[in-house]
């Protein structure tokens, strides 16, 4: 079962809501690094605006870092060119890829020797942009989909059957995608992070088997039920009945998630005894 969680958790511990500040979020990266749970996180999550004060942290630190590059939507993309160009050739950071919001003419940008993800909007815009993404990956561009499951000020918390509509469009295109926000917990639920208030998130088993569902041609109807589902005991049966080969499908499209406190999907994957 591990196979299903390897690399799934991007450590976003500088994003909202945990804010660590960076030298904070590079120390608890290198120790997850050396955890038992290691194999399960990916890179740590750099706003592009930090790149610098990043090469100040790092310094001399033999120890390897490889870190993802993200500009929020909106922002000016020259910031991320020039965090880019801040870590090129760093004897120890490695940019594994960067992120930012799809816009047209992203293509213009001299960015293609990394992976990168685009983040998507909703509405037609969302099918204008997988449409977009579908087309550049079958050029040979190493380009993904991402998606916000989690609210921002900008960003209205989406339902389940708002987030069905998404995995639907992705795997109906069998377009890789990850995801963003708000997964801090395995089953759907009405959670508080820190002294925030209590409020709707998605839970990662029930993203996980709505994406196998979508796999195997499930309506969206049918996945917008799976995302909405509370009953923990059920999706645990539900996610250790997947085979092998729903494993690997579910993996070879849900790439990855951004979550600012790892250890609590972890944690709670232990408990429940997935791992």
């Amino acid at each position: 079962m591990t196979e299903l969680f390897d690399g799934l958790f991007d450590d976003a511990s500088s994003f909202p809501p945990g804010n660590a500040p960076l030298p904070e979020a590079v120390r608890l990266h290198r120790e997850h690094r050396q955890a038992w749970y290691a194999s399960l996180v990916g890179p740590l999550l750099v706003p592009a605006a930090g790149s610098r004060e990043l090469l100040e942290i790092v310094a001399d630190d033999p120890e390897p870092l490889r870190v993802a590059l993200i500009m929020r939507p909106g922002h000016d993309v020259q910031d991320l060119l020039r965090a880019v160009s801040d870590l090129d050739g760093h004897p120890t950071v490695t940019v594994a890829g960067v992120e930012m919001g799809w816009h047209p003419g992203w293509q213009e940008l001299d960015l293609h020797h990394l992976p990168m993800v685009l983040e998507v909007g909703r509405d037609e815009g969302q099918y204008v942009a997988l449409n977009d993404i579908r087309r550049a990956r079958r050029d040979g561009v190493s380009v993904i989909a991402k998606y916000r499951t989690g609210p921002t000020r900008r960003w209205a918390w989406p339902d389940e059957a708002e987030l069905a509509e998404f995995l639907v469009n992705a795997t109906e295109r069998s377009l890789p995608f990850k995801l963003t926000g708000g997964l801090h917990h395995l089953v759907r639920g009405s959670y508080g992070h820190g002294d925030s208030a209590e409020q709707e998130n998605h839970g990662l088993l029930n993203i996980i088997v709505a994406v196998a569902a979508a796999l195997g041609a499930a309506t969206q109807g049918a996945v917008a039920s799976m995302l909405a589902d509370r009953r923990g005991p059920q999706l645990v049966d539900r996610v250790e009945k997947l085979s092998q080969d729903q494993i690997r499908s579910v993996r070879g499209v849900f790439t990855s998630y951004g979550c600012c406190t790892v250890t609590d999907p972890i944690g709670e994957l232990k408990t429940l005894g997935l791992l």
